[in-house]
């Protein structure tokens, strides 16, 4: 007897994060891929005008994202991050010039508050009890009814690191989503909040989790866009890719783990996040200067954070969408000149590249945090994963991961027939 099959429409994050959980089990898996390579918007690429492997955005993770690094440790991904001993975060005003080192202890007890030297130029210790306002926010609340969105803290530590987190100006932003992001990192002290920087987010998420599913009987098929599903009552019956259509039995599964506006083409009567933002990455193809730090956050700038790699300076700026219009060569022109004076660096422009994701993630506001569905859906044989569904978290490597896992728990939860 043919043993059924687990289908995930989706080789991004989520979905691999499905595949890889369920590897192994009764249900034979089969990840379906409408793009010629698997990663979504985790993945890295050859960029033939830069000569580079470059990564199509930069990706931060802290030591308290424990589902993603789980995950590296499952696939055996760990090999190719950075971690940072401890945390430690240098920071740069551009308006002032000012440079501080944002320094939490490793405990849950914030005793780093009261030492200047590890807080933030110009703030109190009593300033940062303010964050507390969004620990057990509503979900129906923003930030800014939360806490103050305004003052020197705000400025040159909660508004970068909010709005890095949801991608999503913090003013408008839910306050629910980041009180979900604290609780999981700056509210368990420095010990949760190391940076881990992959070398590669091919190398360190993509490739390994193809191999080990590879390596355990599980199907990839890459250049296969779903077209349609076909339903019988309340039952995905079949899924159409055009050149081939693939009947599921009673025992098989669907992993629906697109985007939300591919989901809700696929799926009837999805309600999912309608509205987006952007972010714009840049890289710059140069050697990093020996003294410059992994990560650098700057306030008061175009950029936001500079991350240095050995063959390459890479730009990350979170809610983007004011950046859209503007031409790739001036915007590179501006970024260069912003990036050179963070990193004290006397040149001209070298050879660039600027890549503009206009729907990076869904907008992290109330409205569209309460659109958000879970993993379960109406139909007895269909899953939903992806970092828009109802996760907890902002749209985030660790909210993609956790999507994953959500519907492949559902999945194995559900009896076999045949059984």
């Amino acid at each position: 007897m043919a043993r059924p099959t687990v289908h995930i429409v989706g080789a991004g994050l989520a979905g691999l994060a499905a595949a890889v959980r369920l590897a192994g089990g009764p249900r034979d898996i089969i990840v379906y891929e409408a793009a010629r390579q698997a990663g979504g918007r985790c993945r890295s690429y050859f960029d033939a005008s830069l000569g580079l492997v470059i990564d199509n955005g930069n990706h931060l993770l802290l030591s308290g994202n424990a589902e993603a690094l789980g995950f590296l440790k499952t696939i055996d991904g760990l090999k190719s991050v950075w971690q940072a001993d401890e945390a430690d975060f240098p920071f740069l005003d551009l308006s002032t010039g000012a440079r501080w080192r944002l320094r939490p202890n490793a405990g849950p007890a914030p005793w780093w508050i009261f030492l200047k030297s590890r807080r933030v130029p110009d703030t109190r210790w009593r300033d940062y009890f303010g964050l507390a306002g969004l620990l057990f926010a509503r979900g129906d609340r923003r930030i800014d009814e939360a806490i103050a969105c305004q003052g020197t803290l705000y400025e040159r530590l909660w508004r970068p690191f909010l709005l890095a987190a949801l991608n999503t100006d913090p003013q408008e932003g839910s306050a629910q989503l980041a009180g979900a992001v604290v609780r999981g990192t700056l509210a368990r002290g420095g010990g949760a909040c190391r940076p881990i920087i992959a070398h590669g987010l091919s190398s360190a998420f993509i490739e390994p989790a193809l191999l080990y599913l590879v390596k355990r009987g599980a199907d990839v098929r890459l250049d296969h866009r779903l077209r349609k599903i076909a339903f019988d009552g309340a039952r995905a019956s079949a899924l159409d890719f055009g050149d081939a259509r693939t009947e599921l039995g009673p025992d098989d599964e669907l992993i629906l783990a697109a985007p939300a506006p591919v989901a809700q083409d696929l799926l009837p009567g999805l309600e999912a996040p309608v509205e987006f933002r952007a972010i714009v990455n840049a890289h710059f193809k140069i050697d990093g200067p020996k003294n410059l730090p992994p990560i650098l956050g700057v306030v008061n700038g175009t950029i936001e954070w500079v991350f240095a790699f050995k063959d390459r300076i890479s730009i990350t700026i979170s809610g983007a969408d004011r950046l859209l219009d503007i031409g790739r060569e001036e915007l590179a022109a501006t970024i260069w000149a912003e990036t050179a004076r963070a990193c004290g660096l006397d040149q001209p422009l070298p050879p660039w590249q600027i890549i503009k994701e206009k729907r990076a993630t869904f907008a992290a506001t109330p409205v569209e945090n309460a659109r958000r569905p879970g993993a379960a859906t109406g139909f007895a044989n269909v899953t939903l994963a992806g970092d828009w569904t109802a996760t907890g978290l902002p749209a985030t490597i660790e909210g993609a991961v956790r999507s994953g896992h959500r519907a492949a728990a559902v999945v194995a939860a559900r009896p076999l027939k045949s059984g």
